[in-house]
């Protein structure tokens, strides 16, 4: 239907939003999101050895690799403008026990890439995760619980949390990450840091982290899945609407410097309502079934991969998302 101000040249001319779209240089003139390399933290999986680079196959152009690797690659990326990266170390099975005893170890793959960024004198803001799946030999994120609903001992856990966060801070870490979902962890983790006078060291906790499906492909890359049941115990039900809320303010109330919010894309709704609840810095892990699915696509014709994984990560921001947890990363300098 004709609006009925077009044929009468008294009246103004109605605002026409295609005005600003037409062009390039007119459109990159009026957005107001714009995804940059430092808004981009790069995940990257740790073993040990010498010059390992062992692709993943669930996770297209991610690997493992050993800390000589690690380093360069923290060196050269930070030089072309990427400044953030989480450790994960990845542990040989003859190294794991039931209470993940090599993650206190500050000789363990993610703590020697820790040490030797340091050496290097590299500028970048190195985090690390702060969990224990990755070295349990049953593949849950802490202590075992008696009772099988819960899987996981939640106080016992807090200990061991609080040691790993004392040697990840002795080992040069910026920021610990604890991932597990323990109930009270971002404040055992505080108190064993000030007390260890590490009390520079920041806390993201992934405070709204959901029992997902879209986690597939990290346990390959980090060699911690669930050798029996699942982690629906301890992570939050994807069917629960409001319960982000709850998680959230019992974290800021204890100290956390940062706020996750874990999977990304689906879940774009509870992060503009985090971004609105807080003013920390808040984060979101675009995760790996959602890279390796866009992935996925392209590789058959379906979408155009750079494009796909631009729209989605400037969406993720957009969304309100200040760091964004991305595999995308090193592309990303290409393609921004």
């Amino acid at each position: 239907m004709a609006n009925p101000q077009d044929g009468n040249p008294s009246l103004p001319h109605p605002r026409r939003p295609r005005r600003l779209r037409r062009g390039a240089v007119l459109r990159d003139a009026v957005t107001d999101v714009v995804l940059r390399p430092s808004d981009l933290v790069l995940p990257l999986f740790v073993r040990a050895g010498q010059d390992v680079r062992t692709p993943v196959p669930s996770m297209p152009d991610v690997h493992q690799m050993s800390p000589d690797v690690a380093v360069r690659t923290i060196v050269d990326l930070s030089a072309a403008g990427v400044t953030s990266f989480i450790l994960f170390s990845v542990i040989d099975a003859a190294d794991k026990d039931a209470h993940g005893s090599a993650a206190m170890d500050p000789d363990n793959p993610a703590n020697v890439t820790l040490k030797r960024v340091r050496d290097a004198g590299v500028e970048a803001m190195m985090i690390a995760d702060l969990c224990f799946c990755e070295f349990t030999d049953h593949g849950h994120c802490g202590a075992l619980d008696a009772d099988a609903r819960l899987t996981v001992d939640n106080d016992a856990t807090l200990d061991m949390l609080g040691r790993q966060a004392v040697v990840l801070g002795e080992c040069g870490a910026d920021v610990v990450a604890p991932s597990g979902m323990m109930d009270g962890q971002v404040r055992a983790i505080r108190a064993a840091l000030d007390q260890a006078g590490h009390d520079h060291t920041a806390i993201l906790s992934y405070s709204i982290k959901y029992a997902s499906a879209m986690y597939g492909p990290f346990r390959d890359a980090a060699d911690g899945a669930p050798q029996f049941g699942d982690r629906r115990g301890y992570q939050m039900d994807w069917r629960r609407s409001r319960e982000w809320h709850t998680e959230l303010q019992l974290d800021l109330a204890e100290g956390a410097d940062m706020v996750m919010v874990k999977p990304a894309v689906a879940y774009l709704d509870v992060l503009r309502q985090v971004r609105e609840a807080t003013d920390v810095p808040v984060v979101a892990y675009h995760v790996s079934g959602e890279y390796s699915m866009i992935h996925a696509a392209a590789a058959n014709g379906w979408i155009d991969l750079e494009a796909s994984a631009v729209e989605i990560t400037t969406a993720i921001k957009r969304a309100g998302a200040d760091l964004i947890f991305s595999y995308f990363t090193p592309r990303m300098l290409d393609w921004l």
